[in-house]
């Protein structure tokens, strides 16, 4: 699938500035210039003079730094500096402003800030979840985006610090036979959530509107009606209890390329590779398509899609956790404090030497 935001970002043009009408003005000083000069102006001209040597004046009385006299002729030189100033000014202020919003992605966060905030969201996850079990909630999460856009990164983080018994993540693979012959959602259903419970699903029953359309891994007919029907099983499933979220997670171009590329050279990721993820890759626009009609009819008011810039992870990561938070209303449960009891006493137990079991060599 495309990212939405990938070639769809504004770009701001720098326009040039044509100098001000003031600027063009023939340099003063000049004999035509003088003549040309209006009496209320010399009469400005001497009131500032006058006003500057009061200044000067009471300067001196109040023991302050003087105030330097006002110029009144020298405009040759102004003039030259102030026409070249405006067109190089303006430029240089659009040059920041757009280095400005690409610094501001760009810059990386510390790894004690990033820590600190990721270990401040994990918390709320865990008051999140305590408070889902206990006010009985039903809660999907859909992960969606290109391969190697962070999907698998931000699921990490969110299960990690919640209780398993109570998350679960679903990362299907292609259907078999049997299921090719089932309702197309029907081995989505039986993934879904009791009460109490978070489901993280690591791609979804979207597959139909992306990989399937893009591959040819289903009709057309078939394609057409999961599009029409989609809105309805996902209403229903709202009407049920369920809370619905879901995310599209948008990496550009370069960015996954340059994650492709870290994946070959990595030993240890080179399970994250397929071949269906290199044809994906050269399959660019066709994915890019597919995403913008799937996003034509399945964003709706009930069930929006969230868009999460992932080209920088970390950022990515944050931002989706606090966006999650925000979306499911959760209060925190009481903590009830644990107190150990007392070990029962070693009386007729002799615990068995560890030469008489099978231990595991120390090679650290």
């Amino acid at each position: 699938m495309g990212a939405y935001a990938d070639n769809h970002r504004d770009i701001l043009g720098h326009a040039m500035v044509k100098p001000n009408a003031k600027e063009t003005v023939k340099p003063a000083g000049t004999k035509r210039a003088k003549e040309t000069v209006n009496p209320p102006k010399v009469t400005k001209q001497k009131s500032i003079k006058d006003r500057a040597a009061k200044r000067k004046t009471h300067n001196k009385k109040g023991n302050t730094q003087p105030v330097k006299q006002i110029a009144t002729i020298p405009m040759a030189k102004s003039a030259k500096t102030t026409k070249k100033k405006p067109a190089k000014h303006d430029k240089t202020q659009n040059n920041r402003s757009t280095e400005s919003k690409k610094v501001k992605h760009k810059t990386k966060l510390s790894k004690s800030f990033y820590q600190a905030e990721l270990q401040r969201l994990q918390l709320e996850l865990v008051k999140m979840q305590e408070w889902v079990k206990h006010a009985g909630l039903k809660v999907v999460v859909i992960f969606e985006g290109r391969d190697a856009a962070g999907k698998g990164g931000v699921i990490k983080r969110i299960a990690e610090c919640l209780n398993p018994r109570g998350c679960r993540i679903v990362a299907l693979g292609k259907p078999t036979d049997r299921e090719k012959t089932q309702w197309y959602f029907q081995r989505y259903v039986s993934q879904l959530p009791a009460a109490g419970e978070i489901v993280l699903f690591d791609r979804s029953w979207y597959n139909r509107a992306g990989v399937e359309r893009v591959m040819d891994f289903c009709t057309h007919s078939e394609y057409t009606e999961f599009m029409r029907t989609c809105p309805e099983f996902e209403h229903m499933l709202q009407r049920s209890g369920i809370i619905l979220v879901k995310y599209w997670f948008s990496v550009s171009d370069k960015e996954q390329e340059r994650r492709f590329q870290d994946r070959i050279n990595d030993p240890t990721k080179h399970w994250k590779l397929s071949p269906m993820d290199l044809e994906a890759r050269a399959r660019w626009v066709e994915y890019s398509k597919a995403k913008d009609d799937m996003f034509a009819m399945t964003d709706t008011s009930n069930s929006p899609w969230y868009v999460v810039d992932a080209d920088y992870k970390k950022r990515a990561r944050l931002n989706c956790i606090s966006h999650l938070l925000s979306l499911i209303p959760y209060e925190e449960v009481p903590y009830q404090p644990i107190i150990l009891p007392k070990r029962q006493g070693a009386i007729h137990y002799r615990r068995p030497p560890k030469d008489t079991q099978r231990m595991v060599p120390d090679q650290y």
